[in-house]
Protein backbone atom coordinates (compact mmCIF):
# COMPACT_ATOMS: atom_id res chain seq x y z
CA UNK A 1 0.00 0.00 0.00
CA UNK A 2 1.28 3.43 -0.87
CA UNK A 3 2.68 5.25 2.17
CA UNK A 4 1.79 8.89 2.78
CA UNK A 5 4.57 9.29 5.30
CA UNK A 6 7.20 10.62 2.87
CA UNK A 7 7.75 14.41 3.12
CA UNK A 8 6.52 16.41 0.16
CA UNK A 9 8.43 19.48 -0.93
CA UNK A 10 6.86 22.93 -1.32
CA UNK A 11 7.21 22.76 -5.09
CA UNK A 12 5.25 19.54 -5.26
CA UNK A 13 2.54 20.92 -2.97
CA UNK A 14 2.20 24.20 -4.85
CA UNK A 15 1.85 22.35 -8.14
CA UNK A 16 -1.20 20.56 -6.65
CA UNK A 17 0.47 17.14 -6.78
CA UNK A 18 -0.36 16.29 -10.37
CA UNK A 19 -0.18 12.54 -9.81
CA UNK A 20 -3.33 11.21 -8.13
CA UNK A 21 -3.13 8.48 -5.53
CA UNK A 22 -4.66 5.17 -6.60
CA UNK A 23 -7.55 3.82 -4.56
CA UNK A 24 -8.02 0.20 -3.61
CA UNK A 25 -11.47 -1.21 -4.22
CA UNK A 26 -13.05 -4.66 -4.17
CA UNK A 27 -12.16 -6.53 -7.32
CA UNK A 28 -9.07 -4.55 -8.20
CA UNK A 29 -7.40 -1.18 -8.38
CA UNK A 30 -9.51 1.71 -9.76
CA UNK A 31 -8.71 5.35 -10.36
CA UNK A 32 -11.98 7.20 -9.86
CA UNK A 33 -12.75 10.06 -12.24
CA UNK A 34 -14.13 12.26 -9.46
CA UNK A 35 -10.93 11.81 -7.50
CA UNK A 36 -8.87 12.83 -10.53
CA UNK A 37 -10.80 16.08 -10.89
CA UNK A 38 -10.58 16.78 -7.16
CA UNK A 39 -6.83 16.25 -7.07
CA UNK A 40 -6.17 18.42 -10.11
CA UNK A 41 -8.23 21.41 -8.92
CA UNK A 42 -7.76 21.32 -5.14
CA UNK A 43 -7.48 23.81 -3.56
CA UNK A 44 -8.91 26.64 -5.66
CA UNK A 45 -10.24 28.76 -2.77
CA UNK A 46 -9.77 29.27 0.96
CA UNK A 47 -9.80 26.34 3.38
CA UNK A 48 -11.59 26.74 6.72
CA UNK A 49 -10.40 24.97 9.87
CA UNK A 50 -13.15 24.90 12.48
CA UNK A 51 -12.06 24.98 16.12
CA UNK A 52 -15.04 23.84 18.23
CA UNK A 53 -13.83 25.74 21.30
CA UNK A 54 -13.20 29.41 22.17
CA UNK A 55 -10.02 31.22 21.19
CA UNK A 56 -7.09 30.91 23.54
CA UNK A 57 -7.51 27.26 24.51
CA UNK A 58 -5.29 24.29 23.60
CA UNK A 59 -7.22 23.32 20.46
CA UNK A 60 -7.19 26.88 19.18
CA UNK A 61 -3.46 27.17 19.86
CA UNK A 62 -2.69 24.04 17.84
CA UNK A 63 -4.91 25.17 14.95
CA UNK A 64 -3.14 28.51 14.60
CA UNK A 65 0.31 26.93 14.71
CA UNK A 66 -0.53 24.79 11.69
CA UNK A 67 -2.57 27.38 9.78
CA UNK A 68 0.19 29.95 10.13
CA UNK A 69 2.19 28.58 7.19
CA UNK A 70 -0.01 25.88 5.70
CA UNK A 71 -1.85 28.39 3.54
CA UNK A 72 1.35 29.45 1.83
CA UNK A 73 2.25 25.81 1.22
CA UNK A 74 -1.11 25.09 -0.41
CA UNK A 75 -1.34 28.34 -2.33
CA UNK A 76 -4.65 29.33 -0.67
CA UNK A 77 -5.67 30.96 2.60
CA UNK A 78 -6.25 28.69 5.59
CA UNK A 79 -8.72 30.39 7.92
CA UNK A 80 -9.21 29.35 11.56
CA UNK A 81 -12.81 29.82 12.67
CA UNK A 82 -13.89 29.33 16.29
CA UNK A 83 -17.36 27.78 16.66
CA UNK A 84 -17.59 27.09 20.40
CA UNK A 85 -20.50 25.76 22.39
CA UNK A 86 -21.99 22.59 23.88
CA UNK A 87 -18.62 21.14 24.84
CA UNK A 88 -17.34 21.34 21.29
CA UNK A 89 -20.39 19.66 19.74
CA UNK A 90 -21.62 22.70 17.79
CA UNK A 91 -18.45 23.14 15.76
CA UNK A 92 -17.94 19.41 15.39
CA UNK A 93 -21.49 18.95 14.11
CA UNK A 94 -21.04 21.81 11.62
CA UNK A 95 -18.06 20.08 10.04
CA UNK A 96 -19.81 16.69 10.03
CA UNK A 97 -22.58 18.26 7.94
CA UNK A 98 -20.30 20.28 5.66
CA UNK A 99 -19.66 19.41 2.02
CA UNK A 100 -17.07 16.59 1.79
CA UNK A 101 -14.73 18.51 -0.48
CA UNK A 102 -11.74 19.29 1.76
CA UNK A 103 -12.56 22.97 2.20
CA UNK A 104 -14.06 22.61 5.69
CA UNK A 105 -11.92 20.77 8.23
CA UNK A 106 -12.18 20.08 11.95
CA UNK A 107 -9.36 20.64 14.40
CA UNK A 108 -10.35 17.60 16.38
CA UNK A 109 -8.72 14.66 18.09
CA UNK A 110 -9.11 13.17 21.55
CA UNK A 111 -11.74 15.61 22.81
CA UNK A 112 -14.06 15.86 19.82
CA UNK A 113 -13.62 12.37 18.41
CA UNK A 114 -12.95 10.16 21.44
CA UNK A 115 -14.23 11.78 24.64
CA UNK A 116 -17.45 13.13 23.08
CA UNK A 117 -18.67 9.75 21.73
CA UNK A 118 -17.76 8.14 25.06
CA UNK A 119 -19.84 10.70 26.98
CA UNK A 120 -22.95 11.35 24.88
CA UNK A 121 -25.45 8.66 23.94
CA UNK A 122 -27.91 10.61 21.81
CA UNK A 123 -25.89 12.78 19.45
CA UNK A 124 -27.44 13.85 16.15
CA UNK A 125 -24.11 13.14 14.43
CA UNK A 126 -21.44 10.47 14.81
CA UNK A 127 -18.06 11.88 15.96
CA UNK A 128 -16.35 8.79 14.54
CA UNK A 129 -18.23 7.60 11.45
CA UNK A 130 -19.01 11.09 10.14
CA UNK A 131 -15.32 12.01 9.85
CA UNK A 132 -12.32 10.96 7.81
CA UNK A 133 -8.93 11.36 9.56
CA UNK A 134 -6.67 13.69 7.58
CA UNK A 135 -3.51 14.26 9.59
CA UNK A 136 -2.31 14.16 13.15
CA UNK A 137 -0.64 17.35 14.33
CA UNK A 138 0.58 16.96 17.87
CA UNK A 139 0.21 15.16 21.15
CA UNK A 140 -0.23 17.12 24.35
CA UNK A 141 -0.43 16.17 28.01
CA UNK A 142 -2.22 17.75 30.92
CA UNK A 143 -1.60 18.79 34.49
CA UNK A 144 -3.67 19.14 37.63
CA UNK A 145 -3.10 22.64 38.98
CA UNK A 146 -4.38 24.77 41.84
CA UNK A 147 -4.65 28.45 42.66
CA UNK A 148 -1.74 29.64 44.86
CA UNK A 149 -4.16 30.26 47.74
CA UNK A 150 -4.79 26.52 48.13
CA UNK A 151 -2.61 25.23 51.00
CA UNK A 152 -1.38 22.15 49.17
CA UNK A 153 1.90 21.32 47.52
CA UNK A 154 1.07 17.72 46.64
CA UNK A 155 -2.00 15.73 45.63
CA UNK A 156 -2.05 14.06 49.04
CA UNK A 157 -2.19 17.47 50.72
CA UNK A 158 -4.94 18.58 48.34
CA UNK A 159 -7.01 15.50 49.18
CA UNK A 160 -6.58 16.07 52.93
CA UNK A 161 -7.55 19.73 52.62
CA UNK A 162 -10.60 18.89 50.48
CA UNK A 163 -11.73 16.26 53.00
CA UNK A 164 -11.31 18.65 55.91
CA UNK A 165 -13.18 21.38 54.01
CA UNK A 166 -16.00 19.68 52.06
CA UNK A 167 -17.52 21.93 49.41
CA UNK A 168 -15.00 24.72 49.92
CA UNK A 169 -12.96 23.95 46.81
CA UNK A 170 -14.30 24.40 43.29
CA UNK A 171 -12.94 22.89 40.10
CA UNK A 172 -13.84 23.96 36.60
CA UNK A 173 -13.35 23.05 32.97
CA UNK A 174 -15.15 22.87 29.65
CA UNK A 175 -18.04 20.49 30.14
CA UNK A 176 -17.94 17.28 28.13
CA UNK A 177 -14.24 17.09 27.31
CA UNK A 178 -11.14 15.49 28.83
CA UNK A 179 -10.46 17.95 31.72
CA UNK A 180 -14.09 17.62 32.90
CA UNK A 181 -13.87 13.83 32.96
CA UNK A 182 -10.44 13.86 34.64
CA UNK A 183 -11.57 16.22 37.39
CA UNK A 184 -14.58 14.02 38.06
CA UNK A 185 -12.41 10.92 38.04
CA UNK A 186 -10.11 12.54 40.60
CA UNK A 187 -13.10 13.44 42.78
CA UNK A 188 -14.47 9.88 42.58
CA UNK A 189 -11.09 8.28 43.27
CA UNK A 190 -10.50 10.50 46.32
CA UNK A 191 -14.11 10.60 47.58
CA UNK A 192 -13.84 14.36 48.03
CA UNK A 193 -16.57 16.99 47.74
CA UNK A 194 -14.98 19.34 45.21
CA UNK A 195 -17.67 21.32 43.41
CA UNK A 196 -17.47 21.21 39.59
CA UNK A 197 -18.31 24.37 37.60
CA UNK A 198 -18.87 24.01 33.83
CA UNK A 199 -17.28 26.42 31.33
CA UNK A 200 -17.62 26.99 27.58
CA UNK A 201 -13.86 26.75 27.00
CA UNK A 202 -10.44 26.42 28.60
CA UNK A 203 -9.65 30.13 28.33
CA UNK A 204 -12.52 31.37 30.56
CA UNK A 205 -11.87 28.56 33.04
CA UNK A 206 -8.21 29.51 33.31
CA UNK A 207 -9.17 33.18 33.70
CA UNK A 208 -11.33 32.26 36.70
CA UNK A 209 -8.56 30.03 38.06
CA UNK A 210 -6.14 32.95 37.94
CA UNK A 211 -8.72 35.12 39.66
CA UNK A 212 -9.38 32.56 42.39
CA UNK A 213 -13.04 31.96 41.45
CA UNK A 214 -12.15 28.29 41.05
CA UNK A 215 -9.24 26.64 42.81
CA UNK A 216 -8.64 23.35 40.97
CA UNK A 217 -8.23 22.82 37.25
CA UNK A 218 -6.94 20.37 34.65
CA UNK A 219 -5.78 21.56 31.24
CA UNK A 220 -3.16 21.05 28.58
CA UNK A 221 0.55 21.70 28.88
CA UNK A 222 0.49 24.05 25.90
CA UNK A 223 -1.58 26.60 27.83
CA UNK A 224 -0.64 25.87 31.46
CA UNK A 225 3.14 25.73 31.26
CA UNK A 226 3.79 29.51 31.03
CA UNK A 227 1.42 30.13 33.96
CA UNK A 228 3.09 27.46 36.08
CA UNK A 229 6.59 28.72 35.34
CA UNK A 230 5.56 32.28 36.26
CA UNK A 231 4.13 30.98 39.58
CA UNK A 232 0.64 32.24 38.81
CA UNK A 233 -0.70 28.72 39.41
CA UNK A 234 0.80 25.66 41.10
CA UNK A 235 1.14 22.25 39.45
CA UNK A 236 0.58 19.30 41.76
CA UNK A 237 0.91 16.51 39.19
CA UNK A 238 1.28 16.01 35.45
CA UNK A 239 -0.93 13.59 33.53
CA UNK A 240 1.79 12.13 31.34
CA UNK A 241 3.79 8.93 31.28
CA UNK A 242 6.95 10.78 32.34
CA UNK A 243 7.64 14.02 34.17
CA UNK A 244 7.71 17.14 32.05
CA UNK A 245 11.32 18.15 31.33
CA UNK A 246 10.36 21.75 32.07
CA UNK A 247 9.02 20.79 35.54
CA UNK A 248 11.31 18.02 36.76
CA UNK A 249 10.16 18.39 40.38
CA UNK A 250 6.47 17.87 39.63
CA UNK A 251 5.51 14.17 39.84
CA UNK A 252 3.23 12.29 37.47
CA UNK A 253 -0.22 11.16 38.58
CA UNK A 254 1.06 7.60 38.74
CA UNK A 255 3.96 8.62 40.98
CA UNK A 256 1.42 10.39 43.18
CA UNK A 257 -0.56 7.18 43.64
CA UNK A 258 -3.17 7.63 40.90
CA UNK A 259 -2.87 5.11 38.10
CA UNK A 260 -5.14 4.72 35.08
CA UNK A 261 -5.38 8.38 34.06
CA UNK A 262 -4.98 8.96 30.28
CA UNK A 263 -1.55 10.38 29.53
CA UNK A 264 -1.95 11.87 26.04
CA UNK A 265 -4.29 14.25 24.25
CA UNK A 266 -4.18 14.09 20.45
CA UNK A 267 -4.86 16.96 18.06
CA UNK A 268 -5.31 16.66 14.33
CA UNK A 269 -7.33 17.54 11.26
CA UNK A 270 -10.42 15.65 10.14
CA UNK A 271 -12.67 16.09 7.12
CA UNK A 272 -16.31 15.18 6.60
CA UNK A 273 -16.75 11.53 5.71
CA UNK A 274 -16.81 11.06 1.94
CA UNK A 275 -14.06 13.56 1.20
CA UNK A 276 -12.07 12.27 -1.83
CA UNK A 277 -9.04 10.26 -0.77
CA UNK A 278 -6.84 12.20 -3.17
CA UNK A 279 -7.75 15.44 -1.38
CA UNK A 280 -7.10 13.85 2.01
CA UNK A 281 -3.74 12.58 0.75
CA UNK A 282 -2.80 16.04 -0.49
CA UNK A 283 -3.75 17.69 2.82
CA UNK A 284 -1.92 14.99 4.75
CA UNK A 285 1.23 15.53 2.70
CA UNK A 286 1.05 19.29 3.19
CA UNK A 287 0.53 19.06 6.96
CA UNK A 288 3.31 16.50 7.38
CA UNK A 289 5.70 18.59 5.31
CA UNK A 290 4.87 21.59 7.49
CA UNK A 291 5.35 19.57 10.70
CA UNK A 292 8.73 18.39 9.44
CA UNK A 293 9.86 21.94 8.69
CA UNK A 294 12.39 23.12 11.31
CA UNK A 295 10.58 26.40 12.04
CA UNK A 296 7.22 24.73 12.68
CA UNK A 297 8.73 21.91 14.72
CA UNK A 298 10.59 24.45 16.86
CA UNK A 299 7.36 26.37 17.46
CA UNK A 300 5.47 23.20 18.35
CA UNK A 301 8.22 22.15 20.77
CA UNK A 302 8.26 25.61 22.35
CA UNK A 303 4.58 25.13 23.22
CA UNK A 304 5.44 21.86 24.94
CA UNK A 305 3.76 19.77 22.25
CA UNK A 306 5.11 16.69 20.48
CA UNK A 307 4.68 16.93 16.71
CA UNK A 308 3.54 13.72 14.98
CA UNK A 309 3.47 13.28 11.21
CA UNK A 310 1.19 10.26 10.64
CA UNK A 311 -0.72 8.82 7.72
CA UNK A 312 -4.53 9.18 7.80
CA UNK A 313 -4.76 5.49 8.62
CA UNK A 314 -2.35 5.79 11.54
CA UNK A 315 -4.18 8.82 12.90
CA UNK A 316 -7.46 6.92 12.62
CA UNK A 317 -6.00 4.03 14.62
CA UNK A 318 -4.83 6.46 17.32
CA UNK A 319 -8.33 7.91 17.63
CA UNK A 320 -9.88 4.44 17.78
CA UNK A 321 -7.59 3.41 20.64
CA UNK A 322 -8.24 6.73 22.36
CA UNK A 323 -12.00 6.20 22.18
CA UNK A 324 -11.73 2.78 23.84
CA UNK A 325 -9.62 4.25 26.66
CA UNK A 326 -12.01 7.15 27.28
CA UNK A 327 -14.96 4.78 27.37
CA UNK A 328 -13.40 3.07 30.39
CA UNK A 329 -12.46 6.36 32.07
CA UNK A 330 -15.89 7.95 31.68
CA UNK A 331 -17.57 4.84 33.07
CA UNK A 332 -15.37 4.89 36.17
CA UNK A 333 -15.88 8.64 36.63
CA UNK A 334 -19.63 8.15 36.29
CA UNK A 335 -19.94 10.96 33.73
CA UNK A 336 -22.74 10.62 31.18
CA UNK A 337 -24.28 13.59 29.42
CA UNK A 338 -27.47 14.12 27.43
Amino acid sequence: MLSLRQPVGDAMISSRIAVCLPLFATGGLFLLAADVVAAQSFPDHAIKVVVPFPAGGPTDTVARVVAQNLGADLGQSVIVENQPGAGGRIGTRAVARAAPDGYTLLLGGSNSNAVTPALYKDLDFDPIKDFAPVAAIAADSEALVVHPSVPAGTLAELVRYAMDNPGKLSSGATIGIAPHVLLELFRVRTNTKIVFIPYKGAAPAIADLLGGQIQVHVSAKSVLLPLIKSNRIRALAVLSAERWPELPDVPTMRESGFDGFPTTLWFGLLAPSGTPESVIAMLNAAVNARLNAPDTRALVNKLGLDAHALTPQEFGAVLSDSFKLWQKVTEEAGVKLE
